[in-house]
This record gives structure tokens, C-alpha cells and sequence, in this order.
């Protein structure tokens, strides 16, 4: 990037994007306003070195305005996914919601008020199913199936991700949420919750 592409950026793109995206742009996550600037930033700066490197010339507002279109559509400066659970474009397309285990899922009015959060519904005397001796449990059956789920659930998506027309895309988005319903049965059933607690969890989702 020339000095001079280097300025416009710094004096005329970057003051655009510090002034817009705290109003227009939605964090996801734990991201914030000032990480999703420094993101436009990155995005604006090879927009315009692009341009550059063809000979092409574009303007600061047009460079800001691309740079905000990708960020509002979940595109970042590390990449951009639709599969990926942690990804923003998959949140912001409502395919996967990430949430905290701090989060409150239910209250008790009848002793006092307590509250429960997500953890204490995940909280089970029984043993974490990760750390299960698979030589003697009898949910060996289960892990294993478990796993294969995930195996496939991973093809899935791959498949998915690379779907053209909007049959496949409708196909392998409904295969990968008969899955994932399988996953979480499987789960539940692991770490011992009950009906009411199962109900709770995905309420919270």
C-alpha cells in the first residue's frame, strides 16, 4: 500500500468506520464495538490495496462502505464461516447461539426466589461422561454412538458449506438438525438430566 492510500485510510476511512459501526454493526459473542473497528479496518485496508494493485482507484466512502457490508453480514478479518459454531455469520443466521453458563434459566418463587443458571442445571453428582472409564461403563454404547454422530455431523456440514442449489442447501441444513437433535438426546441421557432439566436447558437455547 502506497503512502498515500495509507493516508486516506488512516484520515478519511477510519474516522467513517469509528462513527457507524457503534450504531449499525451488532457484536456477536464477546466481541465489542472497538474489536469490530480494528476488523473494518483490516477489511478497508485490503480492499484498498487490492484496488491499488490493479490500477484501480476507490474512494474512502466506498472503501468504508464495503468494509461495513462485510462486517454486518458476520464476514471478519480472520475469516468468515457459515459452519463454524463460533462463527459469526452462523449466529447471525441464527444457525448456532452461543450462551453463557452464568445465564439464568429459572427462578424458584416458592423458596424465596432462587434463581438457577445454567450450570446449576448442567451440574450432576454423576461423573462427567468425558472422564467415564469406557473399559467397564456400560455407556460405552453411547459414547461411541456419540462419536459417530459428530463424525457425521462434521460431514454434514462440510457438505453443507459446499451445497449450490437450494434443494442441497435445504437437504443437508435439515440433516444436520436431525443430528445435532440426536447429539443432544445422547448427551442428556449421559450426564443423567431429567425430563424438567432437559426442558430448562433448551428453553435457555
Amino acid at each position: 500500500m502506497s503512502p498515500q492510500v495509507g493516508y486516506v485510510l488512516e484520515h478519511q476511512v477510519v474516522p467513517r468506520l469509528k462513527a457507524v459501526i457503534p450504531k449499525s454493526v451488532l457484536c456477536i459473542g464477546s466481541e465489542d464495538h472497538q474489536e469490530l473497528i480494528q476488523d473494518a479496518t483490516s477489511m478497508a485496508a485490503r480492499i484498498m490495496h487490492n484496488a491499488e494493485a490493479r490500477g484501480k482507484r476507490i474512494t474512502a466512502s466506498n472503501a468504508a462502505y464495503y468494509a461495513l457490508q462485510h462486517c454486518k453480514s458476520g464476514r471478519r478479518a480472520v475469516g468468515h464461516s457459515e459452519v463454524d459454531v463460533h462463527g459469526s455469520a452462523t449466529q447471525l443466521q441464527g444457525h448456532s447461539r452461543l450462551e453463557s453458563l452464568e445465564q439464568v434459566v429459572a427462578s424458584n418463587e416458592e423458596n424465596g426466589g432462587e434463581i438457577f443458571e445454567l450450570h446449576d442445571v448442567l451440574a450432576s453428582n454423576q461423573e462427567d461422561p468425558a472422564t467415564i472409564d469406557t473399559s467397564t461403563s456400560g455407556d460405552k454404547g453411547k459414547q461411541d454412538k456419540t462419536v459417530s454422530l459428530v463424525e457425521q455431523m462434521m460431514t454434514a456440514q462440510k457438505q453443507l458449506a459446499a451445497a449450490h442449489s437450494d434443494a442441497d442447501k435445504e437437504f443437508y441444513g435439515n440433516k444436520c438438525e436431525s443430528i445435532d437433535k440426536q447429539i443432544d438426546a445422547l448427551v442428556y441421557e449421559l450426564y443423567g438430566l431429567t425430563p424438567e432439566e432437559v426442558k430448562i436447558v433448551e428453553g435457555a437455547a
